[in-house]
């Protein structure tokens, strides 16, 4: 890991440009404290810096409650190298959309299913290399999408304790059975009328999840109209499992 940049904010939250190899990354990291931070992955759909004032204001928020976040590029997104495969994946889905056409599952799957593969083993490096960081401990919460991405890490990655997992992606049929396997704590975001998601399949996702512990917080409105209250009860999630 090589931070490339850093600024810190007035609340004291310091904010670093990072690489890991090829992949870009921004940690956000509380005012110092004697005892080691909880540590927050924060995920998005990719595009890290289209998304980093979201990304940014969601970490400082956290960091009020003592936790530090970390974030990654996507593969194929924002610097990062072309990935043309998933370009065609996406030149796919929206023109299904725009024909207002059902998104088959050949769709999903080519779009989604290498991101997991590829994404899930970056941010376990990632995982390792915060934590390697002496003012960074356990225990980890993921937060945000693709949820097929935070699906996969809740089921191979030990270090993450508990999930708050944002429904606004396409899920391919095999994430199902993967869901089944997720036994953290998860407290599960959707929009009721989010013109981008398949509302019944992220209902259907919810209810395979094998966690005991799992909440469902639904609010009406699209995908960009989630209203206060959610991150609220999403950070009250966190400060009760991560603490």
């Amino acid at each position: 890991m090589r931070f490339t940049s850093e600024q810190r904010f007035d609340d004291g939250v310091l904010e670093r440009e990072f690489t890991l190899g090829e992949i870009p990354g921004v940690l956000w990291t509380p005012p110092s404290s004697s005892a080691p931070a909880p540590l927050i992955l924060l995920g998005h759909p990719g595009g890290l810096r289209r998304m980093h004032p979201r990304l940014a204001a969601r970490a400082r928020h956290s960091a009020a409650d003592g936790f530090a976040s970390v974030t990654v590029e996507l593969p194929g997104s924002g610097d990062r190298p072309r990935w043309p495969a998933l370009e065609q994946a996406r030149a796919d889905l929206h023109r299904a959309m725009k024909a207002g056409e059902p998104v088959g599952d050949e769709i999903i799957d080519a779009l989604v299913l290498p991101l997991v593969e590829k994404a899930v083993p970056e941010w376990r490096d990632t995982l390792d290399a915060v934590l390697s960081l002496p003012e960074i401990g356990g225990p980890v919460g993921y937060s945000g999408g693709v949820i097929s991405i935070g699906t996969r890490l809740a089921v191979v990655e030990p270090r993450i304790s508990a999930a708050v997992l944002f429904a606004g992606s396409f899920v391919p049929r095999v994430m199902f059975e993967e869901a089944r396997q997720v036994t953290v704590p998860l407290h599960v975001l959707l929009q009721w009328d989010d013109e981008g998601n398949d509302r019944q399949s992220a209902l259907d996702l919810f209810d395979a999840f094998g966690s005991k512990e799992k909440t469902l917080n639904a609010n009406m409105g699209g995908h960009a109209g989630v209203p206060e209250s959610a991150g609220e009860a999403a950070a009250r999630f966190f400060t009760r499992h991560l603490r």
